[in-house]
């Protein structure tokens, strides 16, 4: 148990930093739009999956993915200053599919809602 709060802490933390390295200290343009929405680590805090979203999905993702791997050895020197962690964890770019899925959900519950009004409206109540 303690060593899950552990990596739960440390994904909080390198969430962050990370956060604070990708908007005052990367340049490159293809991560100037990108979220850090979540980080999990391992309990063995061997490896850490960062989730990101961005902000144009759809030309946004590939460009965000080319700039992590430009970007990979800086932000990883740059976290290791930070975090002062024994072994700093294996660091993975996950995009976040769950914010496109969300906007997917809340466009068929609108057309879902829309089809029970136009179908309420249009019938004609006889007494």
């Amino acid at each position: 148990m303690n060593r899950v709060k552990r990596a739960h802490r440390v994904g909080d933390l390198i969430r962050d930093e990370l956060s604070d390295i990708l908007l005052k200290k990367v340049k490159d343009p293809r991560l100037e739009m990108v979220t850090i929405t979540d980080v999990k680590v391992t309990a063995n805090l061997r490896l850490a999956r960062i989730y990101f979203s961005v902000y144009n999905a759809s030309k946004g993702k590939d460009d965000a993915i080319i700039g992590f791997k430009s970007a990979f050895g800086f932000l990883k020197r740059e976290l290791g200053s930070r975090l002062k962690l024994r072994y700093m964890p294996e660091l993975r770019f996950c995009y976040d599919e769950s914010i496109e899925y969300g906007a997917h959900i809340n466009m068929v519950l609108k057309a879902v809602k829309d089809e029970s009004n136009s179908r309420h409206s249009g019938s004609i109540e006889t007494e």
